[in-house]
């Protein structure tokens, strides 16, 4: 097995023999996915880094590695030994890769790095870092070469289809959908190349990445076509009959790239720069017959607001997942009651034991972070069997957790009192769910972004010189990617609400070495009343499982919030006792119970 070091060396010399002096690794795959599939990680194979984000740069003499505040603490740790450097993005004095690229890299220099796997936005931004300087980009694989063991199979899962008792449009419904609105920006083709997009487009899904029930494939859309670029032998027939009944017409996958270098059809396309790849950018550009016009893929605002059909099942699917967390929370109370030895590691298997036999689970939305004490405020914590944490009765165990139902994916994180706290733990705790509930009471103006909401979240940590370094909350896919936009909450997101939409509320505090809360709920954005200033909206919760109130210093709370409180655990328990049997009933009464002063 080949050292990091050893790994960066062989990829220097791959890099020198094609002529290049520099090379670029992003998180990246053809899709621009957030969760890759094994063929794809080349990231974390060269680097040591294994978590979701993150770019590696290498010059002839240094390399470097550029990730987001979730992982400043995984990645100082699987970083340590190597020559790489941790650039700690967004932080003072740390540049991006582009200024770090442009400032190692003389003119008439080249730059490698594969353009399946970097954005036609992304590479733009180099071009504009490297200014005036004479430097190329050159447009090759240097993974494949590199990888001692051999570099795992591009997946090719059984599709599956998404039922329409689901989705509530058919695929040729939403199709109609995305061709008016080309119309109504003067295109008449599209291509569509993120996964959660082709997904929701054809009601197709598969299980190409763990976790994320989506099959590798591009999907064509003109005025009187539709094509989807996903290989026939992979469809069963009642998919096949599916696409052939809403007009899809199947091609090979890898015949993306000739079918748009020899397509001689005049059209106008609708291209993301953020969603196409700049292989796929090339081939667009270069064909005389395409006419480009830049603009965001539409598919991502279509799906990124519930139909009514969508809704009701999505709240089916968290009704059937808060049951589970019931269960889950009581297995755990009676095993640290009964001394059992129980680790972080124990917890995933816990919870699949109880979501598995839910009607319609097909498996996890991402894998559980189950963190005890100091390891918790690495947010994107990992347990292993090797090092993970035995549980105490003390301190604060944070379990972040989700499914993919038919019927929804949710998404939920629970941080639980284990025994004793500290009066800071306490006050903490209290700061988060404070935050938690600033948003979810949140009532705004039609109009307003993720970037105005966030601060409504921040603000009660935000007075005590707190701050969290990832966004308040994300989008939530439908039998989709557990983080799907295009609403965030975050200060930089300028997406507007509207009703229909969901996104999770998940504030917290991170302190090394010592703890790590979050509190999180899916919420759904939902008309709250219309007056002569204009439309207003506002949040319902759509996760029902009780909120630890253990370590809850009530003082802190406002009567707003202490209400706040009150009424969602009354909602919780009218909501979920339906679905338990007499001991689960109690055990959630007691839970839900009011908290007064």
């Amino acid at each position: 097995m080949l050292s990091t070091n050893e790994k960066l060396a062989r990829l220097r010399g791959t890099m020198k023999a094609c002529g290049a002096d520099a090379c670029l690794i992003p998180s990246s795959d053809p899709h621009l996915s957030e969760y890759l599939p094994g063929h794809w990680q080349a990231r974390s194979y060269f680097s040591g880094f294994t978590g979701s984000a993150g770019t590696l740069a290498l010059t002839d003499g240094e390399s470097a590695l550029w990730t987001d505040g979730r992982y400043f603490i995984q990645a100082e740790r699987q970083l340590s030994g190597s020559e790489i450097q941790l650039m700690r993005m967004a932080q003072p004095g740390v540049p991006t890769v582009g200024a770090w690229l442009a400032d190692k890299l003389q003119d008439g220099q080249t730059l490698a790095l594969d353009g399946q796997v970097n954005s036609q936005a992304f590479v733009r931004s180099l071009q504009k870092a490297f200014g005036s300087k004479n430097i190329t980009i050159k447009d090759v694989d240097l993974v494949t070469p590199n990888w001692q063991e051999g570099r795992p199979a591009i997946p090719a899962s059984q599709g599956y289809l998404h039922p329409v008792e689901y989705t509530g449009l058919s695929a040729a419904q939403k199709l109609d959908q995305v061709r008016e609105l080309l119309r109504q920006k003067g295109a008449t083709s599209l291509l569509v190349t993120r996964l959660d997009s082709a997904a929701w487009l054809t009601n197709l899904r598969a299980a190409d990445i763990e976790y994320n029930p989506f099959a590798l494939c591009y999907v064509f859309v003109s005025q009187d076509a539709a094509l989807l670029f996903i290989d026939a032998s992979r469809l069963p027939a009642d998919v096949l009959a599916m696409l052939r009944d809403n007009n899809i017409e199947v091609r090979g996958y890898g015949e993306i790239r000739s079918w748009l270098r020899r397509n001689d059809q005049a059209q106008t396309i609708l291209a993301d720069p953020a969603s196409v790849s700049y292989a796929l950018w090339q081939e667009l550009e270069t064909n005389p017959a395409f006419t480009i016009v830049e603009g965001e893929e539409p598919v991502q605002a279509l799906k990124g607001v519930k139909n009514p059909t969508e809704i009701a099942s999505l709240k089916n699917a968290h009704q059937k997942d808060g049951a589970a967390m019931v269960r889950f929370q009581m297995e755990l109370e009676k095993r640290m009651e009964a001394g059992q030895r129980t680790t972080e590691c124990d917890i995933a298997a816990m919870l699949r034991n109880v979501r598995f036999v839910q009607p319609a689970c097909i498996g996890e939305s991402f894998g559980t972070i189950a963190a005890y004490g100091g390891n918790a405020a690495m947010m994107h914590y990992s347990a292993q069997p090797a090092t993970c944490a035995v549980l105490a009765k003390k301190g604060f165990l944070l379990v972040d957790s989700g499914a993919q139902y038919l019927d929804g994916t949710t998404d939920i994180t629970r941080t639980y009192a284990m025994g004793e706290l500290t009066d800071q733990e306490k006050t903490w705790y209290t700061l988060v769910l404070k935050s938690h509930i600033g948003m979810a009471r949140a009532v705004f103006l039609e109009g307003c972004t993720g970037g105005n909401l966030d601060i409504l979240a921040r603000s009660a940590v935000w007075q005590h010189g707190i701050d969290y370094r990832c966004g308040t909350g994300h989008g939530v896919g439908f039998l989709g990617g557990v983080h799907e936009g295009p609403q965030n909450l975050r200060i930089t997101n300028n997406v507007k609400f509207v009703p229909g939409m969901t996104i999770t509320d998940e504030p917290g505090i991170y302190e090394e070495g010592q703890v790590g809360i979050r509190i999180e709920n899916e919420l759904l954005c939902v008309e709250k009343m219309q007056t002569e200033y204009g439309r207003f909206f506002g949040f319902e919760p759509i996760t029902y499982c009780p909120i630890d109130t253990a370590p809850v210093v009530v003082s802190m709370l406002t009567d707003e919030e202490l209400t706040w409180l009150n009424d969602y655990h009354a909602m919780v328990e009218k909501t979920l006792a339906p679905l338990l049997n007499k001991e689960e009933q109690t055990w959630l009464a007691a839970k839900c119970a009011p908290l007064t002063r």
